[in-house]
C-alpha cells in the first residue's frame, strides 16, 4: 500500500541549473579553512562520523572534517567506500535485520538496498566506539544523512547526536533526483517510501540539527524536515544541494550544533 505525498516530487530539472553555486561555495570555504588552519592545537573533545551522500566517498567531506578537526573534533570518515545506497552489495531482503519492518517482494530488484548499508555502517560505528570509547556524533550529507538518522535510531548508546545536510527523511529517493536511478532498476519506489515510513514509528531520540535549503536541486526540501523525531531542529540555509557540504555558514551551523550539545552535556553532568 503505497504512503505516498501528493503534495511531494522531485525538484525539476531547472533547480540542476541552481547547484552550479556550489562553485562559489569551494571558493568561499578557503578562508575559513585557512582561518582554521591557523587555529592552535588542542584536545578531542568528541568524535564526529561523516557520511557521504550519494555517489560520494569520504574526499568529498574532508575539508569539513579538517575544519572540525582544527576545532577540536576528531572527525572521521565512515569507511565503507562510495555510497551507492546498497546497489553494489550483493544481498537478499533475508539478509536485513528484524530492525526494518520490512515486507515480503517479489520480484526483489533490490529495494532493501539502504536498510542492508545501514547495518554494515551500524558494524563500523560499534567498532569505533569499541575503540574511542566514548558515544559517537553523526554528520551526514544528502543520503549519508539518512543512513546517519537510521544509524541513530537503532544505537542509542552509542551516537549522542545527528546533524544531517539536505537528507532526505521522507520518501526514500522517490522525491529527490535519484528516483530515476533506482526506477530505471526497476525498483518500486512506493514500496521503499512505506518501509520509510514504518521506520518512524520508533522515533529518534538524539538531537538532530536538520540543515537543508529551500532551493535544494537534489533533494525536494520538504522531504528534508522530520515532522517525527522529538529532538529536532531545523536550520535553513541558502545553498545548492552539492555545495551544502562546502558552505562556510554550514559549517558554522555544524559548530553550534556540536557546542550545543557540550554544553548541555556539561550541565547533565555538573547536575548530576
Amino acid at each position: 500500500m503505497s504512503t505516498a505525498s501528493p503534495h511531494l516530487s522531485p525538484p525539476g530539472r531547472l533547480g540542476l541549473i541552481g547547484e552550479s553555486r556550489t562553485a562559489l561555495d569551494l571558493l568561499t570555504m578557503l578562508a575559513p579553512l585557512a582561518a582554521a588552519q591557523l587555529r592552535p592545537r588542542q584536545p578531542r573533545q568528541r568524535t564526529v562520523v561523516a557520511v557521504p551522500g550519494f555517489g560520494a566517498d569520504d574526499r568529498f567531506l574532508a575539508p569539513l572534517r579538517h575544519y572540525l578537526h582544527r576545532h577540536g573534533y576528531d572527525a572521521i570518515g565512515w569507511g565503507l567506500g562510495r555510497n551507492l545506497a546498497g546497489v553494489d552489495m550483493r544481498h537478499a531482503l533475508e539478509d536485513i535485520s528484524n530492525a526494518w519492518p520490512i515486507e515480503p517482494r517479489e520480484p526483489y530488484r533490490g529495494e532493501g538496498g539502504v536498510p542492508y548499508l545501514c547495518e554494515r555502517f551500524i558494524e563500523t560505528l560499534r567498532e569505533q566506539h569499541a575503540t574511542h570509547g566514548r558515544p559517537l556524533t553523526l554528520v551526514g550529507w544528502s543520503l549519508g544523512g539518512y543512513i546517519a538518522r537510521e544509524a541513530a535510531r537503532d544505537l542509542p548508546q552509542i551516537v549522542e547526536q545527528v546533524i544531517t545536510l539536505g537528507a532526505p527523511t521522507v520518501g526514500g529517493p522517490k522525491y529527490t533526483m535519484a528516483a530515476s536511478f533506482f526506477t530505471r532498476r526497476g525498483m518500486d519506489l512506493d514500496w521503499i517510501e512505506a518501509v520509510v515510513e514504518r521506520r518512524e514509528r520508533q522515533p529518534i531520540q538524539q538531537p538532530i540539527t536538520a540543515i537543508y535549503s529551500r532551493s535544494d536541486g537534489i533533494v525536494q526540501w520538504q522531504a528534508s524536515l522530520d515532522g517525527h523525531s522529538p529532538n529536532v531542529r531545523h536550520v535553513q540555509i541558502a545553498s545548492a544541494h552539492l555545495g551544502l557540504i562546502f558552505n562556510p555558514r554550514v559549517w558554522a551551523e555544524v559548530l553550534a550544533a556540536l557546542a550545543q550539545h557540550n554544553s548541555c552535556a556539561a550541565k547533565i553532568e555538573v547536575t548530576a
